[in-house]
């Protein structure tokens, strides 16, 4: 018996990465002529150094004969061109299954239907998102935190980085056991999403260790969004998971550092390292406080705090 074919009409032609910062996300191209490049503006953003600003072009015509729709590949002249399945080419038209590579980075075109579409985005959050806390994977936080930066460069704005650590968290597995732990775990990445704005990513580091970033927030501001997450956990009772008893609760606290671009560095990995030298003097002061990389000004003190949005 044969299968019955999938129309084409049923089917969004798409792009998907097979390497780099954005592997497996498929990007669908909605638009008759979408433009592949390193600017900002462009449609499918490639953040490559080897990537021009505007790179290639895919625009779809209808074939007149057949009455299909066709998507035709093409070089915008740039620097260090394209390949179409291990080929250099300056025009191709496009077809289900092909790669393409521009600059270090390898995209397959794709006709995906919605079952299709939904598998490549369940896919693309495994790979980039904590099973446990469903947080930022510790991979994807710093892709996310490297572009943040270089937007932040471009339009002159300024960003917090938090370093956040659990206190005396093997004491929590050591008294309750590890499922106890790993809820404990769960709750805390919770209790931090519910306190971030619109736009901020948080991440599991691995173990107890968290982080985020705070979009156009200054020290200060950072230093506020911090101390809202130190309390949340604070006064929060976490569960206790113990087979065949009654549910408990239990307590924990939690240090953070926090580390503001571009006051303290222009560079994102500095940025962390600088947080967490912040969190860890809060781990020498005691622990359950928030402490910056520097202190905080006159003038960053008296700028209004930032809101959470819904």
């Amino acid at each position: 018996m044969q299968k019955p074919e999938r129309s084409l009409r049923d089917l969004t032609p798409a792009l998907v990465f097979l390497s780099g910062e954005l592997i497996a996300v498929p990007i669908p191209l909605e638009r008759d002529e979408v433009i592949l490049g390193r600017a900002f503006e462009s449609d499918v953003r490639v953040n490559d150094s080897k990537v021009s600003r505007q790179h290639a072009t895919i625009k779809s015509l209808v074939n007149e004969g057949t009455g299909l729709t066709e998507y035709i590949l093409k070089d915008l002249g740039s620097r260090n061109g394209i390949s179409l399945n291990g080929v250099r080419v300056t025009e191709a038209i496009l077809t289900h299954g092909d790669k393409i590579t521009i600059g270090e980075n390898i995209l397959r075109f794709e006709l995906l239907d919605e079952i299709d579409r939904e598998y490549q985005r369940q896919i693309h959050r495994l790979i980039t998102h904590d099973d446990l806390t469903g947080l930022l994977s510790s991979r994807s936080f710093f892709s996310e935190l490297r572009r943040e930066a270089a937007r932040a460069r471009s339009d002159g704005r300024e960003f917090c980085v938090l370093v956040m650590d659990v206190d005396h968290f093997k004491m929590v597995n050591d008294t309750y056991g590890h499922l106890t732990g790993s809820k404990t775990l769960e709750e805390i990445g919770q209790c931090i999403m519910e306190k971030m704005r619109s736009g901020d990513a948080a991440s599991r580091f691995g173990g107890e260790e968290f982080a985020a970033f705070l979009l156009d927030a200054d020290l200060s501001q950072g230093l506020v969004a911090a101390e809202r997450v130190r309390i949340a956990i604070e006064q929060k009772e976490f569960s206790v998971i113990r087979q065949g008893k009654p549910l408990e609760n239990h307590r924990v606290t939690i240090s953070i550092g926090v580390a503001t671009f571009p006051s303290d560095s222009i560079d994102p990995i500095e940025l962390v390292e600088m947080a967490d030298s912040a969190l860890y003097r809060a781990k020498r002061e005691g622990r359950n406080r928030v402490r910056a990389y520097r202190e905080v000004t006159d003038e960053e003190r008296h700028k209004p705090l930032p809101q959470r949005e819904d």
